[in-house]
């Protein structure tokens, strides 16, 4: 029975000792902005990203910062601007290397050291550095086969990067993983935390953002408590493109210890607010003096802000409709006026005509004897009083349509202002005048019409033409004629050659 008691005692320890040693201590993330970037809009209009400092082939975009180009002997590299404030940290980086070849060169490596580094030749920073460098290394310089491969490696500022070796004897851990040319961007996440280092990896095969799978992770990891972030990039005689889409920070707290956040102190809110109080002061007097300065170029940023002022109201859109009926009304009442012009001459022409035929006969005496044969009226001044008079009737139904294309329009102007609320107008004289030149017209078309029937065209005489017999009898005479000419000259022609 003691036995017994003493078996449970040592399996109640070990039990205790296994609960107690297998607690795993989540610690409270914190996102540093400082320390990190992303999309969109990630590069300021000067090329610039915040809280980062990027120098050699670095180029900034809206979306994301390209390392290096995929260009032979390139470098490059991008830097935080501060120090950091927090011992224990989480990042976060996705990114991609794509090149044309099957194989690679050099690769991208992550920083974190106590100083910011300049250009070198470890994968594009500088040797013996102080701090953690994790290597996406795409090369393979010892010819093993164990490339693309990642790593990471402790320096304290004595160590010389083995390149011949790819350093492979001089790391903590890493692991065999391929980041080229993949469908979606790779990503990573590198923990350190109770100077215990996790990284962690995701190969890009998937669009699952939580496909990762542990690369390496190393204890006893004694780094400097404050440093920089960074990372850095380089190319040899093959080149990849090396662009970084996102860095994200967290500064991890153990659990009791998360920072509250600090508020303002009152002071400074009353700083503040004096300051921009005074900043709205001064732009509204620059806006005052620009308005004075340049007044179209005013109203049309006012437009911009204000769209609703360039669209006209329901009275300025009714008045303008009224304005171009008017316009529209006189365009055809000149039109109107020009076409009675060309009658009434052509009637003129027409009447002075017909007192010349009249004048002709009555030269000729006889009472009712036919015209003489000076006085005769041709056939083409027949046709053209006919033509005339055609003209005459076409232009009377033009001045009829005309009338009645006023009239209707005058009718939808008189009922728009009718339900227009009572507004007064001066359109009605105007109405007036055209409804009293319209009578006028009309006269004048009855008076036309009147002497027309007064005064009918007079008999015309046949003219007496050459008939078709007395045609082809005088064309077959000078035929024959011909003929026989023909003939007479060819005769006299061969009696001559006799001679020769």
């Amino acid at each position: 029975m003691a036995t017994m008691l003493k078996l449970f005692a040592v399996f109640g320890s070990i039990l205790c000792v296994v609960l107690t040693t297998g607690v795993v201590e989540t610690p409270h993330p914190r996102f540093e902005y400082k320390y990190s970037f992303k999309g969109p809009y990630l590069a300021q209009k000067d090329g610039t990203v915040p809280f980062w400092e990027y120098e050699g082939s670095a180029i900034a975009s809206e979306e994301m910062v390209r390392i290096t180009p995929s260009l032979r002997s390139k470098k490059g590299s991008i830097w935080t601007k501060d120090k950091t404030n927090f011992e224990w940290w989480e990042i976060e980086m996705i990114f991609r290397v794509n090149g044309r070849g099957r194989v690679g060169a050099d690769g991208l490596a992550l920083w974190y050291t106590d100083k910011r580094e300049k250009e070198g030749p470890v994968f594009g920073s500088t040797d013996k550095w102080v701090g953690l460098g994790i290597f996406f290394d795409s090369f393979d310089n010892d010819g093993r086969g164990n490339n693309p491969y990642i790593m990471a490696m402790t320096n304290d500022g004595t160590k010389v990067y083995d390149h011949q070796s790819d350093g492979i004897n001089q790391q903590l851990a890493g692991c065999l993983r391929d980041f080229r040319n993949k469908p979606f961007a790779v990503r990573t996440k590198i923990q350190y935390y109770r100077n215990i280092l996790t990284v962690l990896f995701h190969n890009g095969n998937t669009n699952n953002d939580n496909d990762y799978e542990m690369c390496l992770r190393a204890e006893n990891v004694f780094l400097p408590q404050y440093g920089y972030y960074g990372i850095s990039a380089a190319t040899g005689g093959l080149a990849d493109d090396h662009d970084v889409l996102k860095f994200m920070t967290y500064s991890l707290h153990p659990p009791g210890t998360e920072p509250t956040p600090s508020g303002i102190a009152d002071a400074e809110k009353e700083k503040f607010s004096k300051e921009y109080e005074q900043y709205k002061e001064k732009l509204d007097k620059q806006k005052e003096e620009f308005r004075k300065q340049h007044p179209d170029e005013a109203k049309k940023k006012q437009m911009e802000f204000d769209p609703e002022q360039e669209y006209e109201s329901h009275q300025q859109r009714e008045l303008r409709q009224i304005f171009q009926g008017q316009s529209q009304m006189f365009e055809m009442m000149k039109g109107v006026h020009r076409k009675l012009d060309e009658v009434i001459g052509r009637e003129e022409r027409v009447l002075s005509m017909l007192s010349a035929v009249q004048v002709g006969g009555a030269a000729g005496g006889g009472g009712g004897q036919g015209l003489p044969q000076g006085g005769v009226v041709g056939r083409h001044e027949v046709e053209a009083m006919l033509n005339n008079q055609r003209e005459m009737v076409q232009a009377s139904r033009d001045m009829k349509a005309y009338v009645v294309d006023i009239h209707q329009r005058t009718g939808n102007i008189i009922a728009a202002q009718k339900t227009g609320g009572g507004q007064v107008f001066e359109g009605h004289t105007v109405l007036n005048e055209l409804k009293d030149g319209l009578n006028i017209v009309k006269r004048d078309l009855a008076s036309v019409n009147a002497k027309t029937q007064a005064n009918p065209c007079p008999p015309v005489q046949a003219v007496n033409c050459l008939t078709p017999v007395y045609f082809f009898i005088f064309m077959g005479v000078q035929l024959a004629v011909m003929i026989g000419y023909i003939m007479y000259k060819s005769n006299k022609e061969a009696q001559a050659k006799k001679f020769y």
